[in-house]
C-alpha cells in the first residue's frame, strides 16, 4: 500500500535571489588570503643539527687557547716587571754603596827607598817619576829629589834632555835642570822633597817634607845630598 505523498513536496521552492550586481567603477571585493605564514614556517624543514654539534665541540677548545694566551700574556708581563725590578734595585744598590763608601784615591807612599847613590849618574834620573812623581837629580856635587808637578796649576812637566830644561805640556812653563823657572806663566820654581840616607845607605825620599826655594829653603841639609 503506498504512503501517502507530502502535499508540501508538490509545492514549487522558491528561486535564490540573484547576486546584484556591483555598481559601475566599484572595486571588486578581494580575494580571501592565503593561509598564514606560520603554516609554511613549519612545513620548511629543520636545520641540520650537525653545525650547532661543532660549535658546541669548538667551544671548549676556543675557551683553552684564549686561557693559555692570557696565561702567557700574563707571565711575559711578570717577567718585564721582575727585570724592571731588579735594574731598580741594583742602582739603588751601586747608589747606596757610592754614597756608603765613597771613591777612594789610592795614593802612593810619601816616603819610598830610591836605591844606593852609586846607582845614580850626573843628570835627571826619571825612574821613579811614574810611581812616585819624584825626579832623582845629580847636579854640581849634589843630589836631590824634585817634585814633578809644576807649580803653576799642578801638570806633570817633561824633562828634555836635549834641551836639559823640564817643560810642562800644559802651559809651557820651563824650568833649569835645577828646579828653578826661567818660562812661562809658573810663578816659581820647582819643589824638592827631603832626601837622607837611610841605615842601610839606600837613599830615602819623604815627600811629606817640601822645601821651597823662594823661601831659602833649599840650603836645608835635608833639602839635598853631597854627592
Amino acid at each position: 500500500m503506498s504512503e501517502p505523498s507530502n502535499p508540501n513536496d508538490s509545492e514549487p521552492k522558491p528561486a535564490p535571489a540573484p547576486t546584484p550586481a556591483p555598481p559601475s567603477g566599484a572595486t571588486p571585493p578581494a580575494a580571501k588570503p592565503a593561509a598564514p605564514a606560520a603554516h609554511a614556517a613549519a612545513a620548511k624543514p629543520a636545520p641540520a643539527a650537525a653545525p650547532a654539534a661543532a660549535r658546541v665541540a669548538a667551544a671548549p677548545a676556543k675557551a683553552a687557547a684564549g686561557g693559555d694566551m692570557t696565561r702567557r700574556g700574563f707571565f711575559s708581563w711578570l717577567g718585564i716587571a721582575w727585570l724592571a725590578f731588579t735594574g731598580a734595585s741594583a742602582i739603588s744598590l751601586a747608589q747606596l754603596g757610592r754614597f756608603m763608601f765613597p771613591g777612594i784615591v789610592v795614593e802612593p807612599p810619601l816616603s819610598f827607598k830610591a836605591g844606593f847613590p852609586q846607582d845614580y849618574g850626573p843628570g835627571v834620573d826619571e825612574r821613579w817619576k811614574e810611581k812616585y812623581g819624584v825626579w832623582i837629580v845629580r847636579d854640581e856635587g849634589q843630589m836631590y829629589a824634585l817634585i814633578a808637578i809644576c807649580t803653576h796649576l799642578g801638570c806633570p812637566p817633561n824633562w828634555l834632555p836635549a834641551e836639559e830644561k823640564f817643560k810642562c805640556p800644559c802651559h809651557g812653563s820651563g824650568y833649569y835642570i835645577s828646579g828653578v823657572n826661567f818660562e812661562g806663566p809658573t810663578p816659581r820654581p820647582l819643589e824638592r822633597a827631603a832626601i837622607s840616607i837611610g841605615e842601610d845607605g839606600q837613599i830615602l825620599v819623604d815627600k811629606s817634607r817640601v822645601f821651597q826655594y823662594e823661601k831659602g829653603q833649599w840650603t836645608d841639609p835635608a833639602a839635598f845630598l853631597k854627592a
